[in-house]
């Protein structure tokens, strides 16, 4: 029964996000183009505290555990890792897709730099967004930082990745700031 009623919830999952990437202007292909997995909500989250802008952030129990150890880690290092987003709700990238439509943005533009909703690694409350003191928030130069080089070193041994490198196969713009955690140390 746990894997039909399982099966039924990722199928009503899909079909709304089907609904909602007509409504928005997706292509239809956008998951095979991109290779990119569907990525259901998370529902068990746990505050890892406020980000940069003092809005309560959450991910899933483990990946908390593990943000938190490496925020330690590097603390200890001299380095400053400081959180500008965890999860994300469909709901909520829908939102960001929309303004950016808003503003005269074309859907294929917003594509290469923000994951269509139901895609975004962000729902699986895995995902965080980071910087540190002296850099813009968001920006390819983050690269050049301390934090970038630290978490290049030492990421992988709290099992986060970097998701989307230079030249990588989804065709999404490079992140230096996208770290998702896998749990495979």
């Amino acid at each position: 029964m746990t894997v039909i009623f399982s099966y039924l919830r990722t199928w009503r999952f899909a079909r709304r996000i089907t609904a909602m990437h007509a409504a928005i202007g997706i292509p239809a292909d956008y998951a095979l183009r991109r290779a990119l997995p569907l990525q259901p909500e998370a529902r068990r989250l746990v505050s890892v505290g406020p980000d940069i802008y003092r809005r309560e952030q959450r991910l899933l129990a483990p990946a908390a555990t593990a943000w938190h150890a490496m925020v330690s880690a590097a603390s200890r290092d001299g380095v400053q890792l400081q959180l500008v987003s965890a999860y994300r709700s469909v709901d909520y990238q829908e939102k960001i897709l929309r303004k950016k439509l808003d503003k005269g943005q074309a859907i294929d533009d917003i594509l290469q730099v923000s994951a269509a909703p139901g895609f975004s690694e962000h729902h699986s409350g895995r995902a965080v967004d980071v910087t540190t003191p002296g850099y813009p928030v968001l920006e390819e130069v983050f690269e050049d930082s301390e934090a970038f080089t630290w978490l290049s070193e030492h990421a992988g041994t709290f099992g986060f990745r970097l998701s989307y490198p230079r030249d990588n196969r989804h065709g999404v713009a490079y992140e230096p700031w996208h770290w998702a955690w896998r749990g495979d140390r």
